[in-house]
């Protein structure tokens, strides 16, 4: 278990670079005083770990180390096979296709069982992902028109740091000079988009840095309402599925008692709980059963019904 613990250690330094022992230590689930007993075992190892004192210290490996390529075995080859085939679906970008070909001839007959087709996630948007893909990668300005939620439409000029599925939507992650902050774009938002031939004006730090800080700042600054819906049939999987819900009591009937936590500032809870029609009904608090009630006449004063 320690030695494998070293192997994990000796590899997230190489890809993180210096790191706080107590960030190392929360990462790997143990004490501060195990994670400088590893860093001991290292060193005694012959790895080039070196220590930082201070507010912003922490572990690192020198930059001129180099993993033996020996340690990577079929088995790992063959989960990087699975995963490259995964991203080759998402983009049909034929770089993606070669670095494909060229792992698997490496990883021989080895397999996972496992098959990631990611294909239906490129529907529609394989040109637009390929274009914003090259544009992060030759670090130039994207210019492009988005419409916000609320119908409003303006020009933007950013430079993308990454392209992003999450949430079950594409998303890129940019820096905005006229803000001098990051943010993230729905590509379907997006009409117009050029990538230009204006270099970034500096150099940005790993996307999946950005997106922690911006998710945190999210979490402070959002307010999460706990709801209860009484729920029937399928609407109690779904509750569960979308909203992320728990089964807190069962009925004779098959029916259940559901609770979630949402934003009510967002508009996605609301709409899965409208698809489930009578099969899903707010019970508490009020503000947000009226929020639904109030969705609902919207509806059918539309159609002519109410």
């Amino acid at each position: 278990m320690k030695t494998d613990r070293l192997y994990a250690l000796t590899l997230y330094l190489l890809n993180h670079g210096k790191t706080p022992a107590s960030e190392l230590a929360k990462y790997f689930e143990v004490s501060v005083r195990t994670i400088q007993r590893d860093i001991d075992a290292l060193c005694q190892a012959g790895i080039p770990v070196y220590a930082v004192t201070g507010i912003n210290g922490g572990y690192g490996i020198t930059d001129n180390f180099r993993m033996d390529n020996q340690l990577v075995s079929k088995e790992d080859f063959a989960y990087i096979v699975t995963a490259l085939y995964g991203l080759k679906t998402v983009t049909g970008n034929w770089m993606d296709s070669s670095i494909f070909e060229k792992i698997k001839a490496v990883s021989g007959n080895s397999n996972t069982g496992l098959v990631l087709d990611f294909s239906v996630l490129r529907e529609g948007d394989s040109l637009l992902l390929q274009s914003l893909q090259s544009a992060v990668l030759n670090q130039k300005v994207v210019k492009f028109s988005y419409t916000n939620n609320k119908g409003s439409a303006k020009v933007h000029f950013v430079e993308p740091v990454a392209v992003i599925y999450k949430w079950y939507v594409w998303y890129m992650l940019a820096y905005d000079k006229v803000k001098g902050d990051y943010s993230t774009y729905k590509l379907v938002r997006m009409d117009n988009v050029n990538v230009t031939g204006e270099n970034f004006s500096k150099k940005h730090i790993p996307a999946e840095e950005i997106l922690l800080r911006c998710e945190n700042n999210y979490k402070n600054s959002s307010t999460y309402t706990k709801v209860r819906l009484h729920c029937y049939n399928n609407a109690i999987y779904r509750i569960k599925e979308y909203l992320n819900g728990k089964i807190i009591k069962t009925f004779e009937d098959g029916s259940a008692i559901v609770e979630t936590d949402i934003v009510e500032d967002g508009q996605w809870w609301a709409g899965v709980v409208l698809s489930q029609g009578k099969d899903a009904k707010i019970l508490e608090p009020e503000h947000i059963k009226n929020k639904i009630i109030g969705y609902a006449e919207d509806i059918l004063f539309l159609y002519g019904k109410l």
